[in-house]
């Protein structure tokens, strides 16, 4: 079997010798797709198939959907950690709202996380699991809250639990309230 650190270098020598295309940035106006990877975000040109760093299928994306970061859907809704929103004042307390959601990554993301984990450092399959799962987590904890009317979340907090070894709970919860501004 051939290392992680070997096959880097393979893939380097290839880049070198001009064999293989480097990752190409996004270029303006461009109307061919480009490729990225899922996992780590890497973009990469046309002709790419998998992500050099982790291996992942890559996916397909056309610069002219591209768009600057949108708000959040959920920009009438205040989210703070804190028990107050500065410049505002509780008005209302209408309860406790929550979000849920439970994740587990596919066979190959686990046979990919399992090999990761025998050479240490960050696991890259579960960061982006863990990151989708807290968004998803808070989407519903503010869905919940604006069922109730409110306009903010304070004292948000997250938990999370294993369920099995391969499952993973992850709950966003606080505080509905209406706030005004001070």
């Amino acid at each position: 079997m051939v290392s992680a650190e070997e096959l880097k270098r393979r893939l380097e020598e290839k880049r070198r010798k001009g064999a293989v295309e480097p990752s190409t940035p996004p270029r303006e106006g461009a109307e061919e797709p480009i490729k990225y990877c899922p996992n780590c975000n890497r973009e990469y040109g046309p002709d790419a198939n998998f992500c050099e760093e982790c291996g992942t299928k890559l996916e397909e994306k056309r610069l002219e959907e591209e768009k600057p970061a949108a708000p959040s859907k959920y920009e009438d809704v205040i989210v703070v950690s804190s028990n107050h929103v500065p410049g505002y004042r509780a008005v209302e307390t209408l309860g406790f709202v929550y979000g849920l959601t439970v994740r587990s990554r596919g066979i190959g993301g686990q046979v990919g996380a399992g090999l990761r984990s025998l050479v240490g450092g960050e696991i890259k399959e579960y960061v982006t699991m863990m990151e989708h799962a807290r968004q998803e987590a808070i989407d519903r904890m503010i869905e919940h809250a604006k069922e109730l009317g409110a306009n903010a979340i304070i004292s948000a907090r997250f938990d999370s639990d294993s369920i099995s070894n391969v499952m993973q709970e992850i709950l966003a919860y606080g505080t509905a309230v209406i706030i005004e501004k001070e």
